[in-house]
């Protein structure tokens, strides 16, 4: 009965092949931290225009509107955030381009494990 047990269990181990492969590694940047970094910076450029140029109290010579202070940060906002996204993402691919010419060669070693299907016997009435 214990030969019966062992050979079911050889026969459902898994097949593992290994192989050893070249692949070439080279280091990137980071998009998103870029781009959030670009979008902050802009949030900050705006926020310094908006105080430094305290233009609120007056009235636009092109609509007569006067605006308040918290609507000039959204109109520089949304200037300046577009711009710092686009420059962040500028300088991800200059990075981008610059490490990606730094390339190694390094060895991998690639296993694969295919399960084998288990083989049941029929029951068998007692």
């Amino acid at each position: 009965m214990e030969d019966m047990s062992e050979s079911d269990a050889s026969a459902r181990d898994p097949l593992v092949t290994d192989e050893i492969v070249e692949a070439s590694v080279r280091r990137a940047p980071k998009y998103g931290v870029f781009l959030g970094l670009g979008a902050a910076l802009g949030v900050l450029v705006a926020m310094i225009l908006t105080f430094a140029f305290d233009g609120s109290a007056e009235t636009s010579t092109n609509t007569g509107v006067q605006y308040s202070q918290v609507q000039v940060f959204g109109f520089l906002a949304l200037v300046c955030i577009g711009a710092g996204l686009l420059i962040g993402g500028i300088v991800a691919l200059v990075f981008e381009r610059t490490l990606g010419r730094r390339t190694r060669a390094v060895s991998v070693d690639r296993e694969r494990v295919v399960e084998q299907p288990e083989h049941r016997a029929p029951d068998r009435p007692e």
